[in-house]
C-alpha cells in the first residue's frame, strides 16, 4: 500500500484518541490520529512526524498521522488500517486460495478475512504491532477485549476441524516475532496460547517500511 501526498511535521501533543497537533512550518495543527491504542513509545513531543493529506473533501482535519520515527530513529507505520490492507495485497500475491473475502462473519464473531481453498474454509484474524522493545514486538499495546473474543472464537472453530490463523503485521523493519503483552493484558496471552494448542495458525509478518508506503516482506510465506 502507498500513501500519497505526504507531509513531515514534528509530533507535539496527543489531544485525545483520535486527534494530536503536529507542527508543520506554520505553527501547530491539528491531524487525525489512525491509531486509537496508546503508542506511548512513540507519540513522545518532538518525534518526527509523517502525515498524508486527507483524500476527502471538507474534512475536519486535513491530514492523517500515518507514521512516526522513534527516539532511536527507526520509522514506525501507525496506521491502523494499514495491516488489512497489506496482507490483502500479500494474499493476493501468494496465489494460494481460490477465494479472498474480506470482513466476514462467522460464528459468532466478524473476521478480517475469509478464504477458500480447494473447497476448504480458511479464516484468518489480523493485528498490527507498533510496540518493540529489544527487537522483539508485542501485542496489545492496550488490554483489548474485542481481541482476546476473536482469539477463543478462532479456537472453537478450530476445534472444528476449520482452519484458522491469526498474523500479527510488524509495523516497524528490524523484528521477527511478536509476542503477547501478557503484562498488559495476560487473558490476551492465555487466549494466544489456547489458540495455539487448538492448532490456530499464529503468523508473524515482517514488513518493509518506507514514509511513504507498508509492504509484508516478499519472502514471507503462507
Amino acid at each position: 500500500m502507498r500513501y500519497n501526498n505526504i507531509e513531515r511535521g514534528t509530533f507535539l501533543r496527543r489531544l485525545n484518541r483520535f486527534a494530536a497537533e503536529v507542527e508543520m512550518g506554520g505553527g501547530p495543527v491539528r491531524v487525525h490520529v489512525k491509531n486509537t491504542g496508546r503508542l506511548r513509545e512513540l507519540l513522545a513531543p518532538g518525534a518526527r512526524a509523517v502525515l498524508a493529506r486527507a483524500d476527502r473533501p471538507g474534512r475536519k482535519t486535513a491530514f492523517d498521522l500515518v507514521a512516526v520515527y522513534r527516539g532511536d530513529g527507526r520509522l514506525f507505520n501507525i496506521d491502523s488500517q494499514a495491516p488489512n490492507i497489506v496482507v490483502k495485497e500479500w494474499l493476493a500475491d501468494l496465489g494460494r486460495f481460490d477465494e479472498i473475502t474480506p470482513e466476514c462473519t462467522v460464528g459468532n464473531s466478524r473476521f478480517d478475512f475469509r478464504m477458500m481453498r480447494e473447497g476448504r474454509l480458511c479464516l484468518l484474524e489480523v493485528k498490527g504491532c507498533t510496540l518493540i522493545r529489544d527487537g522483539v514486538g508485542y501485542f496489545p499495546d492496550a488490554p483489548t477485549e474485542r481481541g482476546v473474543k476473536h482469539l477463543r472464537e478462532l479456537t472453537r472453530l478450530a476445534g472444528q476441524g476449520i482452519q484458522c490463523a491469526v498474523g500479527f503485521v510488524i509495523q516497524s523493519e528490524g523484528c521477527e516475532e511478536v509476542l503477547p503483552n501478557r503484562e498488559t493484558h495476560p487473558a490476551f496471552g492465555e487466549a494466544l496460547d489456547a489458540a495455539r494448542a487448538a492448532g490456530v495458525r499464529i503468523l508473524q509478518l515482517p514488513c518493509l517500511v518506507t514514509e511513504d508506503s507498508l509492504r509484508i516482506r516478499p519472502d514471507v510465506r503462507w
